[in-house]
């Protein structure tokens, strides 16, 4: 069960009403009681208020990476990879992150940083730089 009064929301279990409740009082610390024992003023990170737009990349450049993906990492086609898919959950360590990478700038042209390849976990983190990228290339200087 959850209330919220004012400033402050509380959540409580609603199997034993002594134990388990949860409070956050003015977003700036929580305490928790779980089993009797208590966390006292955990504190939460102030985040900023900014609205964010996040564009997918378009589904043919989302296949064009799966492809490459699937090539790099030399898996086999009954193996599912989609833009969800994790290179980890692929069986992909750092060496072959970088050779997908690389096979990535290979097809599309493109030049990825080191920072901005960190960055990337995903099919879709490396669909979505992809795009970014060359909607960047593509931009008339200033």
């Amino acid at each position: 069960m959850a209330a919220a009064i004012g400033s402050s929301i509380s959540f409580t279990s609603p199997l034993n009403t002594n134990q388990g409740v949860s409070k956050i009082s003015n977003m700036n610390s929580v305490s928790l009681s779980i089993n009797v024992k208590a966390f006292r003023s955990l504190s939460l990170r102030s985040t900023s208020h900014r609205f964010h737009v996040s564009c997918a990349a378009k589904p043919e450049t989302v296949d064009k990476v799966c492809k490459i993906v699937r090539k790099q990492l030399a898996l086999s086609d009954d193996t599912s990879v989609t833009g969800e898919s994790k290179f980890v959950a692929l069986g992909a360590d750092s060496l072959d992150t970088v050779e997908v990478v690389m096979g990535i700038e290979e097809e599309f042209g493109i030049s990825v940083e080191e920072e901005s390849a960190q960055t990337i976990v995903s099919v879709q983190d490396a669909a979505d730089l992809v795009e970014k990228l060359l909607s960047k290339d593509s931009s008339p200087s200033a």
